[in-house]
């Protein structure tokens, strides 16, 4: 059987906009897949349907189907799409509708069952992670178009693959096969180039969009399409594989899949080919994302330039603080960020910034803290006061936490072209989701000389969210790298590189199929991204942190 090529058209709310046309035109497909649904797009998405029922989707997935409906159907391309977010009935009868006004025949259909926002008192919406096999059902009802609302990531590419080759759910090595591709896919260009440490290797100046070429037996080669920009190679394929996972079992609905499993190999120019993937029964229960209304923040970034910047961080830390006390927020933070050098050529150059930032359920608090003390202190504080921004009023910031519930508590249902409606069994098996022993390190490099130097000198990263937690995977391109790394980078290490992780639980998984280490550090987002806790909320750049931190590297590796 031929393979199934699925690509990807979109990794956020908000990716390339001309990515569905570019992908369509730029050489052979099966299926299209396009992820919206950050657990910050939920929150946004359910402020949009607080202020219109009928919202709740991506309206921006709806013009760029608009526009391209006519080469869906010419070139025979399935569009799956999770861009439903809050609301995919209400985006599967635009789409509907805008196809019959072209007078272009296609039939949609959605997938439904993940809302359990009714559940969670207080929550603007709560919404279970759902598997691939309603996708499916779709697929094979002859659906050229399916919407689904909050689905896994890796579940627009199980969804097709189990239609296409004819999986079940208990056909656990070819599902987690898919799942790892998809997981691959989903963020679009990171597995082209894009937020990739060894960047200067190609030219990611426009990365063009990833695709996989599924086999029956769950292995895949990811790729992308000829005389696009970006590059795929081992590294950026290992990179998107540690981005936002945790340990050597990555849960899902239909699967849990081994990811000390996986095998890379390079399959030619911009070929790699994914294999060896095992998987087991998922775990009991699904995940769900409850996103609340936490309060509100509000902000002041104090410019201070030239001489004596602690002194003058001092004053006027002191004189607000003098005034916050009169009516106190919940929380206050204050950050002084050195951006400046010394003999600088540029003002810019000479200044370092100060930022507070305040915190409380009442937005009238939080307004009053800073918008009338840091604006009557303009000619009354540190010399050259001036400040970023005015504050403002106070604008409202979300939570993100998990909740859990049994596998058969969610009613997922595949809701078929013409309106027939098929529920979707909870899977036959499941299995309590345990970490894996670690496995045996690699004997360590023999002692030798060492330069002080960079760790990305030798070694690659990548960082990321999942609610409060980071995390961040290192990985290293050859066998005598690992056999030092594997040893050197120790969880007390980590801590010792990365200051802000000292305090917190920090958990080291080791995978030595891809010569990585990934690192689990629990709160350092506070209570996720929506609630803005720290300079990178999402941690992106976490990993290029420490990647910029020296250590004593042995030569030979150097």
């Amino acid at each position: 059987m031929n393979p199934l090529r699925i690509g990807n058209f979109s990794g956020f709310y908000g990716d390339r906009s001309a990515a569905l046309r570019e992908m369509l035109t730029g050489g052979e497909l099966d299926v299209l897949t396009g992820d919206y649904l950050a657990e910050l797009t939920m929150l946004i998405l359910a402020r949009d349907r607080l202020k219109d029922p009928g919202a709740g989707y991506a309206r921006t997935f709806l013009r760029q189907l608009e526009d391209c409906l006519g080469l869906v159907r010419e070139r025979g391309v399935r569009i799956v799409t999770n861009a439903g977010g809050l609301n995919p009935a209400g985006l599967a009868a635009r789409i509907d509708e805008s196809a019959r006004k072209l007078g272009i025949p296609l039939s949609v259909a959605q997938v439904t069952g993940d809302d359990l926002t009714a559940a969670h008192p207080g929550a603007l919406a709560a919404h279970a992670y759902l598997g691939g096999f309603g996708i499916a059902e779709c697929l094979r009802a002859g659906a050229d178009i399916v919407v689904t609302g909050r689905v896994t990531d890796a579940a627009l590419v199980t969804g097709p693959a189990a239609a296409h080759f004819g999986w079940g759910p208990g056909q656990y090595d070819e599902l987690a096969g898919a799942v790892v591709a998809g997981h691959v896919l989903e963020c679009g260009t990171q597995a082209t180039g894009g937020n990739y440490a060894f960047f200067r290797e190609g030219d990611v100046r426009r990365p063009g969009f990833p695709l996989a070429e599924i086999h029956a037996d769950g292995s895949s080669v990811i790729t992308k399409h000829p005389g696009t920009g970006g590059f795929v190679d081992v590294g950026t394929v290992t990179a998107q594989l540690l981005y936002e996972t945790g340990g050597a079992r990555y849960p899902g609905p239909d699967v849990t899949a081994r990811l000390d499993s996986v095998r890379l190999r390079r399959d030619g120019p911009d070929r790699v080919r994914i294999e060896g993937v095992r998987g087991e029964a998922p775990p009991p229960t699904l995940k769900v994302g409850v996103n609340r209304l936490g309060g509100f923040r509000n902000e002041v970034v104090f410019v201070l330039t030239g001489l004596d910047i602690e002194a003058k961080a001092e004053l006027v830390r002191g004189q607000l603080t003098d005034h916050l006390a009169t009516s106190p927020p919940a929380e206050v933070r204050w950050e002084l960020v050195r951006t400046d050098r010394p003999d600088a050529g540029t003002e810019e150059t000479a200044s370092a910034l100060l930022r507070l930032v305040v915190r409380d359920p009442d937005q009238r608090v939080v307004g009053r803290a800073l918008s009338g003390a840091a604006v009557e202190l303009a000619l009354a504080s540190y010399p050259g006061f001036h400040v970023a921004a005015p504050p403002g009023k106070g604008d409202p910031y979300g939570t993100f936490e998990d909740a859990y519930v049994p596998q058969d508590a969610v009613d997922h249902t595949a809701v078929l072209p013409g309106g027939r409606v098929r529920p979707v069994p909870p899977p036959p098996g499941t299995r309590p989701l345990r970490a894996v022993p670690p496995p045996p390190l690699p004997e360590p490099l023999p002692p030798g000389p060492a330069r002080r130097a960079p760790l990305g000198t030798v070694a690659g990263a990548r960082s990321g969210d999942k609610g409060g937690n980071a995390n961040v995977g290192v990985w290293v391109r050859t066998d005598e790298a690992w056999r030092w790394l594997a040893h050197e980078l120790t969880v007390e290490r980590f801590r010792e590189l990365l200051p802000e992780s000292r305090e917190l639980p920090v958990t080291r998984h080791v995978l030595p199929g891809l010569r990585a280490l990934n690192f689990v550090v629990e709160g350092i987002l506070g209570a996720g991204v929506a609630a803005r806790h720290r300079f990178d909320p999402q941690a992106k750049a976490l990993g290029e942190w420490l990647r910029s931190r020296r250590l004593d590297i042995p030569e030979v590796l150097l």
